[in-house]
């Protein structure tokens, strides 16, 4: 495999905008857990909706979380984006705001809670991937 390529910040964003799911790290106790969850970026901030359980416990005990989308560019390259922020309920304002924003939940279910991430940093790269067969011959 070449080098990386790291990707600037305003490229992160332009990756971040073009997807809808992506994966939230978060603390709950003494573990770390990844869940899928589908957003929105609104300004420097993403935007998801949940419902009261193991995740929210975690974001409101713990609002330092990481959140990371990937994907391929064809068969021969890859990408990743991480962003790391504070999570936080939108109340208010602001969550009356968001609930206009165009937010597609993936699963059923009255999703209420409104959560931003508020980005502290984010950080991407692209990769070109080694040739599997080459290895293995």
């Amino acid at each position: 495999m070449t080098d990386d390529t790291w990707m600037d910040e305003a490229t992160c964003w332009e990756f971040l905008r073009g997807q809808e799911l992506g994966r939230l790290g978060y603390h709950l106790v003494d573990e770390v857990h990844i869940v899928p969850v589908n957003y929105v970026v609104d300004g420097q901030r993403l935007i998801f909706r949940t419902t009261p359980g193991s995740k929210l416990l975690g974001l409101v005990m713990h609002s330092d979380v990481a959140f990371e989308i990937d994907g391929m560019h064809g068969e021969g390259a890859a990408w990743s984006v991480l962003a790391r922020g504070r999570a936080r309920i939108l109340e208010g304002e602001e969550k009356r705001e968001a609930e206009a924003l165009p937010l597609r939940p993936w699963t059923g279910g009255a999703k209420f809670t409104i959560v931003a991430i508020d980005v502290e940093s984010v950080s991407g790269r692209r990769m070109e991937l080694t040739n599997r067969e080459a290895q293995d011959g």
